[in-house]
């Protein structure tokens, strides 16, 4: 068997194990759109999106709050977002005080309103800081998002989240990969219904 044909066989399999998370994604559709109109909820009576999340998943949570606060797109809505991740001085010292499962929750407690939304990205779910942060936001009463994968883990037992979005992958690339088409999701769903105005004027629970 030649190199190029070990490699296509590769890709063939890479490209399959991407298949199934995207047809459940779609499956989910009802659970996206409800939390999209939640969040969107929000938004309309001046609540801010606050994200967090670890490694990567910070990574993601600083793309975020970006895409909300500075639209990509010329003439969409700016909305008010930050990520619990940029502040490195804040973190590393409620962690040296507080221990690294404190370091979302004790930023919330005192940046968050009632009003705002919560939005938690853990790849495996068992995020300790990142489930810590939920409760502690659905305390206050914000509205409470998550975005996992693998089996759910500690998040998905839970009930701190809301809205849990799950990517059904062991593989913890392809969760990364269908994380971000979440939330790009999320944000055009999210300006949709503001393009759509009567849609918000229905009682939402969030």
């Amino acid at each position: 068997m030649s190199l190029l044909t070990r490699v296509r066989e590769f890709a063939d399999g890479a490209a399959a194990a991407r298949e199934e998370p995207g047809r459940r994604l779609a499956g989910d559709a009802d659970q996206v759109a409800r939390a999209c109109l939640a969040m969107a909820a929000r938004f309309e009576h001046g609540g801010k999106l606050i994200v967090f999340g670890n490694g990567g998943a910070g990574a993601d949570a600083n793309h975020i709050a970006v895409e909300f606060v500075h639209p990509v797109i010329v003439g969409k809505r700016a909305l008010p977002a930050l990520s619990l991740n940029n502040d490195a001085a804040t973190i590393t010292e409620i962690g040296r005080r507080e221990g690294f499962e404190r370091v979302f929750a004790h930023q919330l407690a005192r940046l968050a309103d009632p009003g705002d939304i919560a939005l938690g990205v853990s790849p495996d779910g068992d995020c300790a800081n990142v489930l810590r942060a939920l409760e502690t936001a659905a305390g206050m009463g914000l509205l409470t998002v998550a975005l996992v994968g693998g089996a759910g883990g500690a998040i998905a037992r839970g009930d701190a989240a809301q809205h849990l979005l799950h990517v059904h992958s062991e593989d913890p690339m392809v969760v990364k990969e269908v994380h971000v088409s979440m939330y790009h999701i999320l944000w055009e769903l999210v300006h949709v219904l503001f393009e759509h105005p009567g849609l918000l004027d229905r009682e939402v629970s969030a």
